[in-house]
């Protein structure tokens, strides 16, 4: 989120696939030091140091120099006034999210089901 995109991105998913088995990360040049140090635990491709799955699980990313400024009690409480809150026309708004066309061919029915067999007796 910091990014604007995600750490692992292709055109393709087997090179998503690819990128997050390698670990490999590259970072903007505006992350702070902490904020790469941050992830470079959290996308930690071996599970034994990945932050979240050592012996303080949780704990190693809210102590986190990162988040030092952050008042995790506050946030428990639902005290805190969120960063951004966009602005809603009604419930079904949907302006916030990205538009994709629709394949009209993914979900069309046929009037021969091919695959009858499979699940007679079923």
């Amino acid at each position: 989120m910091a990014a604007g995109y995600p750490p692992f991105f292709a055109d393709q998913p087997i090179q998503i696939y690819e990128k997050i088995v390698s670990g490999k990360v590259r970072f903007p040049s505006h992350f702070t030091s902490d904020l790469k140090d941050l992830l470079k635990n959290l996308l930690q491709v071996d599970l034994t140091k990945r932050f979240g799955n050592l012996k303080n699980g949780v704990n190693d990313i809210k102590n986190h120099k990162w988040f030092a400024s952050t008042d995790w009690i506050t946030i428990f409480q639902k005290k805190m006034k969120a960063p951004l809150i966009p602005k809603l026309t009604s419930k079904g708004d949907t302006r916030q999210f990205d538009n994709y066309p629709e394949d009209k061919n993914a979900f069309r029915r046929t009037l021969t089901d091919h695959f009858a067999y499979e699940f007679q007796g079923f």
